[in-house]
């Protein structure tokens, strides 16, 4: 009990020197990553710098104590800034002490909410997000963080927040602009990054290509001069410490803002959740949707009296963080208490991070992020899977990041509402060469003429209802002397009042035709809404069997006998108890 209310218990237990060492380092680096992109991501959402700092230490530490994901890193980010930016322009000044406020009142509505919806336990949502959806959306969030990042690469001046075509576009006009001592900032960063990594597997091989791309930078300045290299820095950030803060509480605010932060809750969510599960499936690790709600609505709640704006997971930073060997949450929190404590001493010195330094990383985390051997399953596997990989993959590219995570939860859903919808409906019939007569769907082996028996393998719900209407009436042509029909429910898992239904009109019709309807191994779920929707009452209380072979034992006393003397088929074994036609 005490591990759902605090899941820390749970992986602190699991704590040993290695674990607490790679989470140590991971943590590290993530506080450095955070650095030059909470200011970034600060001025994008229209706030002074130093919130973007605010938003990434203790929301990223609530969010790690009371979330299920051992990997993701709450904070400041790029969608959530601009979200929050095109729903408060309108209502102040962005950077004004309004703007402030409002940014603070949304923020603890949005955690208000998230919080509600996980002790709504509405976690179940995480589920229609699927397998393909999340390795679409993966690859495609890494190529818009590689394409984010090829202005500081190649040090050519370029719109920021521009589609992928579109920056390409642009970096394709501005080659001639390129600054090779940029690019060479950023090709040292990626070779001392990779050659770490091969090298010392285990090592922070992130950190190392940090201070390789900072040593290189600080020698071509020297030699060539700062004016000659054109080495951009991240530049001095703020040192202060995040200051108590107080959201609006005034009723009018809260009316205005009510329906703002319920677009921005579903969008955070959706985001934390999708980055969470995306991870998972590299890491092994199952994701409670539910206690990842409470774990986002908690951090936003007390970031808004920390000073800190909407925080969502981090596509960027839990990739890093992941990439650099974390293991339990403990590397988010962390890197939250790190740059609490090295804001105010260190803040300066991010004039010697090169911005080429800082791509150069994330190049590194983007390649990481694409699962190439599974894209190359899913496109073989399924084409249905497969098609919902690519429309996630290509929305991702051309679309908002939450829009396109929709369209592919949208995509899923119609992939499985069309198989849904036409269940599996086979015939049925003995094999005489089985040891056991085995029931098979072989079609060259005879039939009783008098008995249809088919296998129905999926929901009867009222997507499904027409498709298998029309299969029971392709069996009911084949074949007039076919009065009577034995269902196989083993593997109807669902009847709603549509499925119910249509087996009662198949009891009418089979009964007006002289014979009967009858089931067998029906699921206690499928039996309480037949019999509360008295539908048994239709079909016969007695025409419901057990097993197969009670069925056909007391289906067979009820077939015209005269019929069975004559018939050469003798698929079952009551059938010896009649003489054969020819004596």
């Amino acid at each position: 009990m005490l591990a759902n209310l605090f899941p820390f218990l749970t992986w602190s237990r699991e704590m040993d020197r290695f674990t607490m060492r790679a989470d140590a380092m991971a943590g590290l680096t993530g506080a450095l990553v955070v650095l030059p992109q909470g200011v970034a991501f600060a001025t994008l959402a229209g706030m002074p710098p130093q919130y973007g700092l605010y938003a990434a230490m203790v929301p990223a530490v609530i969010a790690a104590l009371f979330g299920s994901s051992r990997h993701l890193v709450s904070g400041p980010t790029t969608a959530a800034s601009i979200v929050l930016f095109t729903a408060l322009a309108n209502l102040a000044t962005p950077g004004s002490p309004d703007y402030i406020r409002l940014a603070l009142t949304l923020t603890l509505m949005v955690g208000i909410f998230e919080l509600v919806l996980g002790l709504a336990r509405f976690g179940f949502l995480v589920n229609f997000i699927s397998h393909s959806v999340i390795v679409g959306f993966t690859a495609g969030a890494a190529i818009h963080i590689g394409a984010s990042q090829l202005r500081h690469f190649f040090g050519i001046d370029i719109p920021v927040g521009l589609p992928v075509h579109e920056t390409l576009i642009e970096v394709a006009r501005g080659l001639d602009e390129v600054s090779s001592p940029v690019v060479l900032v950023g090709v040292v960063t990626i070779m001392a990054g990779l050659g770490a990594k091969q090298a010392f597997p285990r090592s922070p091989y992130l950190v190392t290509a940090m201070l390789a791309g900072g040593i290189t930078a600080v020698v071509l300045d020297t030699v060539l001069g700062p004016q000659q290299t054109g080495i951009e820095t991240v530049g001095a950030l703020p040192a202060m410490l995040p200051p108590l803060s107080t959201p609006d509480f005034a009723l009018g605010t809260i009316k205005e803002l009510a329906p703002t932060a319920l677009a921005v809750t579903l969008f955070a969510l959706t985001e934390a959740v999708s980055i969470s599960r995306s991870l998972a499936a590299r890491s092994g690790q199952l994701i409670h949707g539910n206690q990842e709600f409470i774990g986002q609505g908690l951090s936003n709640i007390a970031g808004s009296f920390f000073s800190s704006y909407v925080a969502t997971g981090s596509f960027n930073r839990s990739a890093v963080n992941f990439q650099a060997g974390a293991v339990t949450p403990l590397a988010a929190i962390v890197a939250g208490v790190v740059l609490m404590a090295v804001v105010p001493a260190v803040g300066p010195l991010g004039a010697w991070l090169p911005n080429a330094t800082m791509a150069g990383i994330l190049f590194m985390v983007a390649w990481g992020l694409v699962d190439w051997k599974e894209i190359k399953r899913i496109l073989r596997a399924n084409r249905g899977d497969a098609g919902v990989l690519v429309i996630t993959f290509l929305a991702t590219l051309l679309l908002e990041l939450d829009f396109a995570i929709l369209l592919g939860v949208l995509a899923s859903l119609i992939v499985y509402l069309h198989r849904a919808s036409q269940p599996s409906v086979l015939v049925r019939v003995p094999d005489p060469h089985a040891p056991r007569r085995n029931f098979t769907t072989d079609a060259k082996l005879p039939e009783c003429p008098q008995l249809a028996i088919v296998r129905i393998d999926g929901a009867l719900f009222f997507g499904a209802v027409s498709f298998v209407a029309e299969r029971l009436r392709i069996v009911g042509r084949r074949s007039r002397m076919q009065k009577h029909l034995l269902i196989f429910a083993r593997s109807i898992n669902f009847v709603d009042v549509a499925g119910a239904e249509l087996l009662a009109q198949t009891a009418r019709e089979r009964r007006r035709a002289g014979g009967a309807l009858y089931l067998t191994h029906v699921k206690p779920e499928v039996n309480d809404t037949l019999k509360k929707g008295g539908y048994l009452d239709v079909i016969g209380h007695d025409n419901l069997f057990s097993s197969k072979n009670d069925a056909i034992r007391e289906v067979f006393e009820r077939l015209d006998h005269r019929v069975c003397s004559t018939c050469r088929a003798r698929i079952f074994n009551e059938c010896r108890s009649i003489p054969p036609p020819d004596g």
